[in-house]
């Protein structure tokens, strides 16, 4: 089992930048991939982007270009940056660790944190 905690949310305006952070109860190298998703109202839970062990990161097609996703192996920690922010970024953004149990996958999730983009 790990926890995964996020933080850094809140009220931005269009246009305005945020970081979320997702802090991790044991070490992230333990995890096949580290990711961000994310849920609007009435909406199903979107992958937003995800990031490797190695290294190696994607985005959603929505996203690319404007959000960065970073990993700090020392702190267990997986960042989100957002720039350029658009009201269609309003949902609860949820940290996601993906690890390899012998056969089997296992997810986790943190209890995610608001993200409201509004003037």
């Amino acid at each position: 089992q790990v926890q995964l905690v996020e933080s850094g949310g809140g009220l931005v305006q269009p246009g305005g930048s945020l970081r979320l952070s997702c802090a991790a109860s044991r070490s992230i190298f333990d995890m096949l991939a580290m990711g961000w998703y994310r849920q609007a109202p009435g909406k199903q839970r979107e992958f937003v982007a995800g990031i490797t062990r190695g290294g190696s990161a994607n985005y959603a097609d929505s996203v690319k270009g404007r959000f960065t996703i970073s990993s700090d192996n020392a702190k267990n920690t997986v960042y989100l940056q957002m720039n350029s922010l658009k009201p269609e970024d309003t949902a609860v953004y949820y940290c996601n660790g993906r690890e390899l149990l012998g056969v089997r996958v296992a997810d986790y999730w943190g209890q995610g944190t608001q993200v409201t983009v509004s003037s």
